[in-house]
């Protein structure tokens, strides 16, 4: 769960300096730091992707003298750049960081070594705290074991593969370019370099995707060994090139029953793993293989994310940087803040926002984050078994597996 919307929100502008309001770096003792870094580069881009991501080795604006390129070969100095920007932001702010995520795009397309920079720099500036997660998620075609040695020798603790299936018809159609098996080797590689903590990416949904492909890919995933499964219903977006392929009439849409049948095989064959979900499209072998960079946006933490495109959020205050990575690197490059705009939560905004997140974890969310009319859904949900009975007696509103097939409704219906 990378924060990289699509779109970019409006909000009020941002300070030349990227200053915060003063009550945003109040009280920070309480709560959890991370960082996010944003890789924006992909060798190709698959078609059913919308992220903020570039295929060209180096992208351009303005011309001549003033043009300013924005290059795989210098973008890790870029990244250092918002690091020590967001120390002269954060102050005299004393944590250490728990958890770095590096997304994209593909960040494993940049050399380890960069990648090692930009955590050199967060611990550098700021200090990573005892037992940190440094998460960087890798295409299985753009790794081998010496990539990954010298990962984890750099600090990365956790690696994320994109699978997404095991078939090679489902991989064309998401324009995957990694071959079946692939993935697989990754995870063997990232134990023999001592990396414990692996995740493997699936999308189910797929068109074409059969019931007996996705049990194939289960299969697949878990026979790898990783103590981490991601797996997310595939979103066909506008504007991406499977979504044009559906309209001119190409490939069939999967409907929302098999979206649902999907799932339950996923919660089935991983529970008989020795799998547990913590959060709706997550399961994990046990607390410590949780990813707990995603569980710190799931709780309303504070984050810096450093990149184009990429949203941070300390104390209330949410701002996003421009999406283009060459007048991201000018900006840097002139002294400037990245960001393009922001936004002031209220405490409104705030208790919205819990209920929506925290209801799609496992321990769910406080009755009390409720409004009357939520309370009034609540109540119904539990008669209609999509919410615990025994956890509504307690006081918080948790999800029954039929609650998670249809959790996003009842999120709209608890807060409207």
């Amino acid at each position: 769960m990378d924060p990289m919307p699509s779109a970019l929100p409006a909000g009020e502008a941002v300070p030349a300096d990227g200053s915060l309001p003063a009550h945003a770096l109040q009280a920070v003792a309480g709560r959890p730091l991370g960082f996010y870094l944003h890789v924006p580069y992909c060798a190709s881009r698959c078609g059913y992707c919308d992220f903020n991501t570039y295929t060209a080795a180096e992208l351009r604006i303005g011309s001549g003298a003033d043009a300013v390129l924005a290059s795989r070969d210098t973008y890790a100095d870029n990244l250092v750049a918002e690091v020590r920007l967001a120390r002269a932001v954060l102050g005299d702010d004393p944590r250490p960081v728990e958890t770095v995520f590096v997304g994209g795009g593909t960040p494993t397309l940049l050399p380890a070594a960069d990648l090692v920079k930009a955590v050199a720099a967060i611990r550098d500036e700021f200090g990573l705290a005892d037992g940190a997660e440094v998460t960087t998620e890798a295409n299985p075609d753009s790794v081998d074991p010496a990539y990954l040695a010298e990962l984890r020798a750099g600090g990365f603790t956790r690696v994320s593969f994109g699978m997404q299936s095991a078939r090679p018809h489902v991989l064309r159609v998401l324009d995957r370019t990694h071959t079946p098996g692939r993935p697989e080797a990754c995870v063997a590689e990232a134990h023999a370099a001592g990396f414990d903590h692996v995740n493997l990416d699936l999308i189910y949904g797929t068109p074409g995707e059969s019931d007996d492909d996705w049990r194939a890919t289960l299969d697949a995933a878990l026979g790898a060994g990783p103590d981490h499964v991601s797996a997310y219903a595939l979103i066909v977006e506008d504007g991406t090139g499977l979504a044009r392929r559906i309209r001119r009439g190409e490939i069939a849409p999967t409907d929302d029953d098999q979206h649902a049948d999907r799932y339950l095989m996923t919660e089935e064959a991983l529970t008989a793993a020795g799998f547990s979900w913590y959060e709706v499209s997550n399961w994990a072998t046990s607390a410590a293989a949780r990813c707990r960079h995603n569980d710190l946006y799931w709780r309303g933490a504070d984050w810096w994310g450093a990149g184009p495109g990429a949203h941070s959020h300390v104390g209330g205050v949410r701002w996003w940087n421009g999406k283009h990575p060459a007048a991201y690197a000018r900006s840097l490059g002139e002294g400037r803040s990245p960001g393009v705009g922001r936004e002031v939560l209220s405490d409104e905004d705030r208790r919205v926002e819990r209920i929506m997140l925290e209801l799609r974890l496992a321990d769910g969310c406080p009755l009390n984050l409720l409004a009357p009319a939520g309370a009034r859904v609540a109540s119904r949900a539990v008669d209609e078994g999509l919410l615990e009975e025994d956890a509504h007696r307690r006081g918080r509103a948790v999800l029954t597996l039929r609650g998670r097939l249809l959790a996003d409704a009842l999120v709209r219906d608890m807060v409207d």
